[in-house]
Formats: C-alpha cells, sequence, structure tokens
C-alpha cells in the first residue's frame, strides 16, 4: 500500500519581525511558535509554508506576499535567491549595517551579559559590490536546475548539465552555473565564462562530485587593490596535453594575468594546502599594499578578503590597543601575520602565532620583504602552543591582540590570559556570538571599554567585531 504523502503545513499572513542570524528573518505565529524564514524581510506580511519542524521552532519559505516591506531593495544579481552567497541582497544597505550592529549588541548582552560602554556606530563598507579578493568557483557535471528545466530534464544532454560556479547549500552534488557574480571584478567574470566556453568547445571533462571524477576540479580568481590577478585551476587527474591546452588558452587570451597557477589534486576533497601548486607563467604570488607594506599573497596564503575593508579594520585595531613604543605584544591566531606587521612600527616587539605552517612561513617572509626585525612567528596548536613555556621564551606581553576563527578561541587559550593578565586585550571576532561567550568568561578580570563593529562582507548576515579589553 502506498504511504500517503503529508502535504506540509502553511500559515497565513504572518508578519515578519526581524533579521536574525545566517541570512534568516523571524516571524511569529499566533501561539507563539517562532519561524526562521530566508529571502525575507522585516515588514513583510507573508503566507509561509512550513519546510522544517523543530521543537522549540520551525523553518519556512515564503509562498505569496499580502505586503512587501518598505526597507526591500531589488536585487541587483540575476541569481539572487538561488545562489547561497548575497542572502541580503534584497534589503538596503542602510538596513543590513542596522541589522548587524542590533546583532552585535544582541549577542554580547543576551550571551556575554557583560556591562558594554556605548556602541561605535558599525563603519560599512566603502564598496557594497565588487569588494572581495579572492573568489572560488567549482566545475560539475550536475548542474542546478530552475523549477521551469526540471520540467524538460530530459531535453538536456551531458552538455547542458555542466556548470562552472558556486554549491547550492546544503547540496554538495548541485552547482549553480555562474555567469556573471557582482562580488569581483568584471575581469574576473570574464575568466569564468572564457573558461566554462573554452572546456565545452574542447569537451574538457568536468569533475563529478559523486564519482570523483573527471578533470576540471575548481577555479580560483584573485586580485590585489592594485588589480593585479592571480588564477589558479585545480585538476583532478594528471592529463598533460589537455592541462596544457587550457593553460595555453588562458596565458594566450588573458596576458593580464600576473599569477597562473595549476595543481593536480586526485583526493577527495578541494582542499590543496598539501598539495603541489605550479606556477605556469608570471610570478608566483601576487602583492597587497597597506600603507608602506607589501604583503605577498602566495596560492596558498590566506589574506582578508575585503582588502580596502581590511586596511581600515586593522586601523582600527591599531588606535584601539593605545600602542606605546615599549609593548611587547602576542598576536595570537595570527594568520599570514597582516595584523602583527602593520602594528610592529609601533612597539618593541610582537610575537604571532598560528597553526598553518604554511600561513607562518608568508608571515615570516613578509617580515624580511618589508624588513621588519621585531616581529617574530611561531608554528603550533594554540591551545598548546600558548603556554607558560611560551611565555618564559618571548616574555611577558603588556597587550594582547587575538583573532579566532568562528569558533571563538579554546577554553584553554582564555584559562591561560586569565592568568597572565596582560593590561590590554584587543579581541577582534568574525562571529559575536562566541566572542560573547569568551568575553563573560573573563568579566571577572577584564571590562570592555570599547567596543566597534566592522562590516567586511556586505550582503551577508555576517560581521565582523573589535573589542578592547581593560584589566579590571
Amino acid at each position: 500500500m502506498k504511504k500517503k504523502r503529508i502535504q506540509p503545513e502553511e500559515l497565513e499572513q504572518l508578519t515578519i519581525q526581524e533579521a536574525t542570524s545566517e541570512g534568516f528573518c523571524m516571524a511569529k505565529t499566533a501561539d507563539g511558535k517562532v519561524v526562521f524564514v530566508r529571502h525575507a524581510a522585516p515588514q513583510d506580511v507573508v503566507d509561509i509554508r512550513i519546510t522544517k519542524q523543530h521543537r522549540r521552532f520551525a523553518e519556512g519559505e515564503i509562498v505569496k506576499f499580502h505586503q512587501k516591506s518598505p526597507l526591500r531593495v531589488a536585487p541587483v544579481c540575476s541569481h539572487y535567491g538561488v545562489c547561497g552567497g548575497c542572502k541580503w541582497q534584497h534589503l538596503s544597505y542602510e538596513h543590513q549595517l542596522a541589522f548587524k550592529e542590533k546583532q552585535v549588541i544582541d549577542n554580547l548582552a543576551r550571551i556575554g551579559k557583560v556591562e558594554l560602554p556605548q556602541l561605535t556606530p558599525i563603519l560599512g563598507s566603502e564598496n557594497q559590490y565588487f569588494y572581495r579578493n579572492k573568489l572560488e568557483f567549482t566545475f560539475s557535471t550536475q548542474r542546478w536546475l530552475t523549477d521551469e528545466e526540471v520540467k524538460t530534464t530530459e531535453s538536456f544532454d551531458e552538455q547542458g548539465r555542466l556548470a562552472l560556479g558556486f554549491h547550492i547549500p546544503q547540496r554538495f552534488d548541485r552547482v549553480l552555473d555562474i555567469q556573471s557574480c557582482h562580488l569581483q571584478s568584471d575581469f574576473s567574470n570574464r575568466i569564468l565564462n572564457a573558461v566554462r566556453d573554452f572546456a565545452k568547445a574542447e569537451k574538457l571533462s568536468f569533475y563529478d562530485l559523486r564519482t570523483h571524477t573527471g578533470l576540471l576540479r575548481t577555479l580560483t580568481i584573485r586580485q590585489s587593490v592594485r588589480q593585479e590577478h592571480m588564477v589558479i585551476v585545480q585538476f583532478g587527474a594528471k592529463e598533460d596535453d589537455t592541462i596544457e591546452l587550457l593553460m595555453q588558452h588562458l596565458a594566450k587570451n588573458f596576458p593580464e594575468i600576473a599569477s597562473l597557477n595549476y595543481l593536480i589534486n586526485t583526493k577527495k576533497n578541494d582542499t590543496y594546502q598539501d598539495q603541489d601548486i605550479v606556477c605556469y607563467k608570471g610570478q608566483p604570488y601576487i602583492t597587497e599594499y597597506m600603507e608602506n607594506l607589501q604583503f605577498r599573497v602566495s596560492p596558498k596564503s590566506f589574506f582578508q578578503t575585503n582588502s580596502g575593508q581590511a586596511y581600515r579594520l586593522y586601523k582600527l585595531v591599531r588606535d584601539m590597543a593605545q600602542l606605546n613604543s615599549t609593548d611587547r605584544v602576542y598576536d595570537l591566531y595570527t594568520g599570514t601575520g597582516t595584523i602583527a606587521l602593520f602594528l610592529a612600527a609601533q612597539i618593541q616587539r610582537i610575537v604571532g602565532v598560528e597553526y598553518v605552517a604554511d600561513a607562518i612561513a608568508d608571515a615570516q617572509k613578509n617580515a624580511e620583504l618589508n624588513h621588519i626585525k621585531n616581529a617574530f612567528f611561531e608554528v603550533g596548536d594554540m591551545a598548546k602552543t600558548f603556554n607558560d613555556a611560551f611565555v618564559e621564551r618571548h616574555g611577558m606581553a603588556d597587550l594582547v591582540i587575538t583573532d579566532p576563527p568562528r569558533s571563538g578561541m579554546h577554553p584553554d587559550v582564555v584559562s591561560m590570559l586569565t592568568r597572565l593578565l596582560p593590561a590590554r586585550i584587543v579581541y577582534v571576532s568574525c562571529n559575536p556570538a562566541t566572542q560573547a561567550r569568551d568575553l563573560a568568561l573573563m568579566d571577572a578580570y577584564y571590562r570592555v571599554a570599547a567596543v566597534q563593529p566592522v562590516d567586511m562582507f556586505p550582503h551577508t548576515p555576517h560581521v565582523e567585531n573589535i573589542v578592547r579589553l581593560e584589566r579590571r
């Protein structure tokens, strides 16, 4: 006997109340149940179809508008709503900033429960589009189809199912074919489309994300503030003649590429920190500039993806640190050492710690490039490296800069900070929720002296936040 399909629940004429994290907005039913909805805006009045039921809340999608919010604007990108990147492109930038600022305040107050000074208004990005210096596109044999295309799937041949673009959220094996992305320059879009067109014309095999077969895996495009371009093509098999064909095509048709690279990765995942990269043409790096500093960015290097806003972020960190020429500083989770090198000229000594060996190698190279002799870098797992032996090697710090990943600081790192009790801590975070958790753990020892949100990623719900802590 065929099982009867349960029809999804629909809720009528709900008013969207506020924007929340991860690109959702929130509404409440008459009985008080919370429903999180994507692509909504505060003050929308909508009918919602429930897509997921949880014990304390539900998730849903809009099926009908009764009234559209005055906060809405027309998205500029034709891929909006399917691509998972710019979830807030339908909201005015002014209101995006207001929601991000509120997100910081809510997290620090609700999770951290710490006493806060008056919040400095969020620093918006000077560029709301074309601000990213790095994008990675994925090749796939399984292009994401629109609802209309699904009805005529049988009319698509193998070529029609090929894609070069971004992963559909929560669907590792489906890729949205991107024609134009508004996050990087037009040069990036020209390379994207040229590679796809050439690969199809020459019948090069695209990667199958389920069977892990095929030649073309990913295309990464990087650009510096002075418009130096780097391209990295990742191949899934060693087919030398075919690889040469594509790389020669890029070198000939895009002489503007300063660093043209490729790698062969036969693993099942796309990460290539452990792979050998071949510089096919040009130099194996591009260069970023901040004030009088240069930063060489290699294919494996991390660099803040919004270069212009990163410079403004680092200046805020420097100002909030209230540096003295005699300061000895620790830079925890230093990455490629950009903050450490940015501060070095105004202090006595700085030590950066990071667990990625290649990142530390980049930091050391950039210190040499900029003739900085008072910045030192160490590789190690932060929770294991930042201990009494570390302090014996490098001396006590007057100031600590910490910029951890989204998960926040390891409890052992927090514990060590509350034992050392440096006079000042500047905590840079890409996740105000975990930052608030860590601030609560240090509240008995430190007071929050300043809070400064920074928008690094317009049209997304993500927000960076800087907090200065002063020892009580």
